[in-house]
């Protein structure tokens, strides 16, 4: 039985994550839950808040006090939270799945700092489809090469804080390693006024935030002739608490190391 803490189990992203592990068919049980210290949910059965039934786990204000009740943490919280929450997993010992995004270079390297020590699954984003398109861009960026343009697309709920979102930077980062670029020198984050011919060797991203959207992503490969576009679409957070689940359950046997979906997939092989 793999035992599971969830960071910000009352929030949007939370509240399904505690979903998806109740009702996962992997031998998985949720036993800890962490919400800010002055949440209204704080001290609440974390069942009540989510799925309408009590599951006997009450919500808790400090993470380090739950040291005896699990095993992985998932954190789909801000980097801030994320990396505090990372050094105690560190110091106790414990495993971490992290889906936060909008962590700087430096914050990126204090994660695979600590994966010297406990095991780590980080990534932008843990849809499976996702990961699926990461392995298809891939190969076609290999096939089209340098002949064609390459445009990335994302689009998410008003209340997302990062732009572009991290599964568009991954997205531009599988496209450019594979054609020998560098991201931070060919990327190009919206376009205002007369700038001259597009450049072959960048690639473009746009962002929109608006509404509701769960999560769209499209990357786009063009020629003078043709195009081809490699779309996922998100229409409910379970598809991200699903795979984080999958992940936690995969990762509880793993010696230290950072880790990808790609690992967890077996795409990595």
């Amino acid at each position: 039985m793999v035992r599971v803490a969830i960071a910000g189990a009352a929030g949007r992203m939370g509240r399904t994550l505690v979903e998806a592990v109740t009702r996962s068919e992997q031998d998985l049980r949720l036993t800890a839950a962490i919400v800010l210290a002055d949440d209204p949910a704080l001290g609440v059965d974390v069942g009540l808040l989510t799925i309408g039934t009590a599951l006997g786990v009450t919500t808790s204000g400090d993470l380090a006090t739950c040291a005896e009740d699990f095993d992985v943490l998932i954190e789909f919280t801000s980097p801030e939270a994320s990396l505090e929450h990372l050094q105690i997993c560190r110091q106790l010992g414990k495993a971490m799945v992290i889906g936060t995004t909008g962590f700087s270079a430096e914050q990126k390297q204090l994660i695979t700092t600590a994966a010297q020590d406990i095991p780590v699954v980080f990534a932008p984003n843990m849809s499976i489809g996702v990961n699926l398109c990461l392995k298809l861009l891939e190969q076609a960026a290999r096939v089209l090469g340098n002949d064609v343009d390459i445009e990335i697309t994302e689009a998410h709920h008003r209340f997302k804080k990062d732009a572009p979102s991290g599964t568009a930077l991954a997205m531009g980062e599988v496209v450019a390693t594979t054609l020998g670029r560098n991201l931070r020198e060919v990327a190009v984050y919206g376009r205002e006024g007369l700038e001259g011919e597009r450049a072959r060797e960048t690639i473009g991203f746009s962002t929109i935030r608006a509404g509701d959207i769960v999560g769209d992503h499209t990357v786009t490969f063009a020629s003078l002739g043709e195009r081809v576009e490699i779309t996922h679409k998100a229409s409910s957070r379970m598809t991200f608490a699903s795979g984080a689940v999958r992940a936690a359950h995969w990762l509880a046997d793993k010696s230290p190391g950072l880790y990808t979906m790609q690992d967890v997939l077996g795409f990595a092989q």
